[in-house]
């Protein structure tokens, strides 16, 4: 058969064509549903995106993420007021770190061996199935949770110290359990932590939940660790359940027809570091529908004399958050007779949220509570207006008995 010049072009542009549409479609085939969790990739794609699954932060206010397609750009704020925020850039393993970021640094993705020392970061980890990634954590002594005691009792997780301890980082251990990243913090400017780690080698970043004052602000932060591990459509679906609960609870005690007044806290050292208006349990008290005496006073702990205290506060009706160290109104007073002085001590209306503390004097109200807020806020509403919720058994909180 004689092939003609036209029929030779004609068959040149469906094979090229067919060749286009084949090479698209693997390319399609090659871009992920899902952010990989346990591999890395195998033929790199510059134009796929890897992370199809993106974390979205709408109330945390201290850090922040920008996605490329093969890797993500973390920007946070390290402690209360820091004026200069860390960056981290994550790249997805198996793809070629990006250009133009030599003095960030720069770390592999999913993580693979992970530190942490903080308590408040494990139940996120537990949430997002990640507990099989812990090798490390500073101390056991105020850890809430069953499985990283049982991890750490069985050999699995061992304790490097620093953290909670107040002691020192036992660098030999930690640098023998080859982690691929510890997740530290600090508190102030001038830290040595994040330093230490690095002067030793060993990949670290910190974690500042902490600084994000509003309950849901702070249970955010459980989207930041996932941005290390790629579980990002996990940790959006499992905030957005804390979100939803905390919200309809609010809704919930939004038009009770009486708002009881609350007071909080207690004298350290001769000193009643009394809650601002801009800290965690003055918004939890406002969401649960009681009227927190100091709710004007800005900031999140302000010194103030225990005459002062008493003066402005001795008629309030409830006392919350008294001391975690109290079980009863006679140690109360064992400390300072002058309780007796306040209206809520008259009536018993003493709470304090030591419900689930160990020996140690660690409490999971500042593990669990800090990733699901909601609990903590379903027991406020229960001590404030038993009504609205009267089936709901306390988590957190326990009324201080006489003796």
């Amino acid at each position: 058969m004689k092939i003609t010049r036209f029929t030779f072009i004609l068959c040149s542009l469906v094979t090229a064509l067919l060749l286009t549409v084949v090479i698209t479609v693997d390319a399609q085939a090659a871009a992920p549903e899902i952010n990989l969790i346990d591999g890395c990739v195998e033929n790199y794609d510059p134009t796929v995106d890897y992370f199809p699954a993106k974390a979205t932060v709408d109330y945390a206010n201290n850090f922040d993420v920008e996605y490329f397609n093969n890797y993500k750009v973390v920007t946070m704020l390290p402690w209360v007021g820091a004026e200069t925020p860390l960056q981290y850039v994550l790249v997805q393993c198996g793809t070629p770190a990006p250009e133009g970021y030599a003095d960030i640094p720069t770390f592999e993705i999913p993580i693979q061996r992970f530190v942490t020392m903080s308590t408040s970061m494990l139940p996120h980890l537990d949430d997002q199935g990640l507990l099989d990634h812990l090798v490390g954590v500073d101390t056991t002594l105020y850890t809430s949770n069953e499985d990283v005691l049982a991890l750490v009792a069985a050999g699995d997780v061992a304790e490097i110290g620093g953290g909670g301890t107040g002691g020192e980082i036992n660098f030999e251990l930690l640098i023998s359990i080859e982690p691929d990243l510890v997740m530290a913090q600090e508190f102030f400017a001038g830290g040595t932590t994040l330093a230490q780690l690095n002067d030793a080698g060993v990949p670290a970043v910190l974690n500042a939940d902490y600084t994000d004052t509003s309950p849901l602000g702070q249970a955010e932060w459980g989207k930041y660790i996932a941005l290390f591990f790629n579980t990002e459509a996990a940790a959006n679906e499992l905030f957005a359940g804390v979100a939803e609960r905390y919200t309809a609870l609010t809704m919930l005690a939004t038009d009770v027809a009486t708002r009881p007044t609350a007071i909080t806290a207690s004298p350290f050292s001769g000193v009643w570091y009394m809650p601002g208006g801009d800290s965690t349990i003055a918004q939890l008290l406002a969401d649960a529908g009681a009227d927190f005496l100091w709710a004007e006073m800005p900031g999140t702990s302000n010194p103030l004399d225990f005459e002062v205290v008493l003066e402005q506060g001795a008629e309030a009706e409830f006392w919350v958050n008294v001391n975690q160290f109290w079980s009863t109104q006679a140690q109360m007073l064992a400390d300072d007779s002058r309780f007796a002085a306040f209206a809520a001590f008259q009536t018993g209306n003493l709470w304090n949220n030591n419900l689930r503390m160990n020996i140690n004097g660690g409490s999971d109200y500042f593990e669990t509570g800090a990733a699901h807020p909601d609990l903590i806020l379903a027991d406020l509403i229960k001590i404030f207006h038993p009504e609205l919720l009267p089936d709901h058994e306390f988590y957190f909180y326990q009324q201080l008995g006489a003796e």
